[in-house]
């Protein structure tokens, strides 16, 4: 949404007078998500207090696992700039794979009054009762400054959570919380056969199109199941919670006056900050691993081409309920805590269309996003088999699902070809082709912020070909020059020479989250970027 670059002493009410539709064209060169964490089996971690930031420039005491010493490993391996502190918020993600022996090995640095900790992991059975530390209510915890050692082996695929099982609603509001993905141990492949069995085409051809752009591999896995309806093709991980900062203050200044042991009350519970990846919005569409935010490398920003099968993983860190919302389409649940929901003969899959993932405290969901323009009633590349220009006559070739699959080369694969040479505007200007359900207005009067590139046109050749100058007469229908393009591209930010895509929100439904300390807009909200294929997603910026 914003440079990367963004200065954090820009106050969150600098954001207010831009409003949605003028973020909408703000949206440059930015980051993706990706999954990335800390590869196993065997893992050291620590947990630590440290300072997080907010975009309301609020630095908020807090604690967090990190890692004690260098990791073996991160991944994917194509992010670049990588790095793991002894705090994080949330903890290092602990990727593994399905039948691996896990070891983690925890030390306590909090401060001596905060007392023991731990870590839970729920769906994993742990080895031994407590082979080190000494025994708590739910489990072995590890007293101020030592260690204890937790052993479980990795069974089904599947996203899950892990946080501290010592005074949960203390410990897990400072922030001792994470994720855990295990990778299946036979993934099936989807880059050169047809053995994934998705609803839209063959999986091989997303990666024929992305080695014929130079497009990267970001994914952890080919499959999130030892199941060919898992296949997928991007994935992004969300943590959700919630701070109150009451419980933070009074945490810190009990630390501060040397106390022997905290008394810091949870309830009334207020919280003002609502995370994604423990960021707020925008900072979470700022890089991963981004220098300015040591103690929370992880964005939440997604990214992908229409008709790639994008894996949602999807957890509820907090103490509330977050209706989080993915514009665009529903999504299409895989499997809860691990378990993967198919029909009785384990044919298919079988759970919902969820219209808004609601993160319950506490569970972890894996899901299929996909958008492919379908529906809109319009040809959204552009095309208009009467111009010069070669790619506005480009042909569809629809595969028995509608979609044009046959050229993996081609800009617009995947398009939907009943909508194809479709016009969109009832009177356009330029290289577009006029009869349309749209009259899109003056560009100088209303700015259409539901585009990512600031055209109702999919890629920078589509939005290039629709220009048009100062016109006069009725409507503007009469007397064009030739300079100027269609609403409301080229702004600062966007040329449509360059990259054009579409920004969907993507939101918490309870519209207190979507704020950061009360101040609109912040809190658990980001965008969805879809963007055509002549745009390469590099994740590893």
């Amino acid at each position: 949404m914003f440079a990367t670059t963004i200065k954090k002493s820009m106050a969150m009410k600098r954001l207010l007078p831009l409003g949605l539709a003028a973020m909408g064209a703000l949206l440059s060169a930015s980051a993706q998500a990706a999954a990335p964490g800390i590869t196993g089996p065997a893992f050291n971690l620590v947990a630590s207090p440290a300072y997080i930031t907010q975009p309301d420039g609020q630095s908020v005491y807090s604690w967090g696992y990190g890692c004690n010493g260098t990791p073996s490993g991160y991944a994917p391996s194509a992010i670049t700039g990588t790095f793991c502190n002894a705090m994080q918020l949330p903890g290092p993600t602990l990727i593994v794979t399905e039948g691996q022996v896990v070891t983690v090995t925890l030390t306590n640095n909090l401060p001596p009054a905060a007392g023991n900790t731990s870590i839970l992991f729920p769906g994993f059975t742990l080895s031994s009762p407590c082979p080190a530390g000494q025994q708590g209510l739910l489990t072995c915890e590890a007293l101020p400054g030592g260690t204890v050692t937790y052993t479980f082996t990795a069974g089904s695929p599947g996203t899950r959570a892990y946080y501290s099982g010592t005074q949960g609603d203390l410990q897990v509001e400072m922030g001792l919380y994470g994720a855990i993905i295990v990778l299946p141990s036979s993934p099936v492949s989807n880059d050169s056969s047809t053995a994934c069995t998705d609803s839209l085409a063959p999986m091989g051809q997303n990666a024929a199109a992305r080695s014929n752009w130079g497009e990267g591999d970001f994914r952890l896995s080919t499959s999130a199941y030892d199941h060919p309806a898992t296949c997928y093709d991007r994935e992004y991980l969300f943590q959700f919670s919630e701070m109150d900062p009451s419980i933070h203050i009074a945490a810190a200044a009990q630390v501060a006056a040397g106390a022997k042991s905290l008394n810091v009350p949870t309830e009334p519970y207020h919280p003002a900050y609502f995370m994604i990846n423990g960021r707020s919005m925008p900072d979470d569409m700022d890089r991963n691993y981004a220098p300015m935010y040591p103690n929370q490398p992880y964005n939440g920003n997604p990214h992908m081409h229409p008709g790639e099968i994008t894996l949602l993983r999807i957890i509820g860190q907090g103490r509330w309920q977050h209706p989080f919302h993915e514009h665009a389409n529903h999504v299409r649940i895989l499997a809860r805590d691990g378990n993967l929901l198919l029909t009785p003969d384990n044919a298919q899959l079988a759970g919902p269309l969820m219209f808004t993932t609601t993160t319950t405290p506490g569970q972890a969901m894996d899901g299929l996003f996909y958008y492919t323009g379908k529906g809109l009633n319009w040809d959204l590349y552009g095309h208009n088999p009467a111009s010069a220009d070669a790619n506005a006559k480009l042909t569809c070739t629809p595969d028995t699902n509608g979609y044009n699959t046959g050229a993996p080369t081609a800009i617009n694969y995947f398009e939907w070809c009943q909508d194809h040479n479709k016009p969109m505007q009832a009177a356009p200007f330029g290289d577009v082709a006029s009869g349309g359900p749209v009259t899109l207005p003056d560009p100088n009067i209303l700015l259409n912020g539901a585009w990512y590139g600031g055209s109702p046109y999919l890629g920078p050749d589509a939005t290039a070909r629709a220009t048009f100058g100062k016109c006069t007469g009725v409507n503007n229908t009469t007397s064009c020059g030739t300079a100027g393009t269609t609403p409301p591209s080229g702004t600062v930010a966007n040329s449509p020479s360059g990259e054009a895509g579409f920004a969907f929100m993507w939101h918490s439904h309870n519209e207190r989250e979507i704020t950061t300390n009360n101040i609109f807009p912040g809190g658990m909200l980001m965008m969805m970027l879809v963007d055509s294929r002549e745009f390469v997603i590099d994740e590893s910026l």
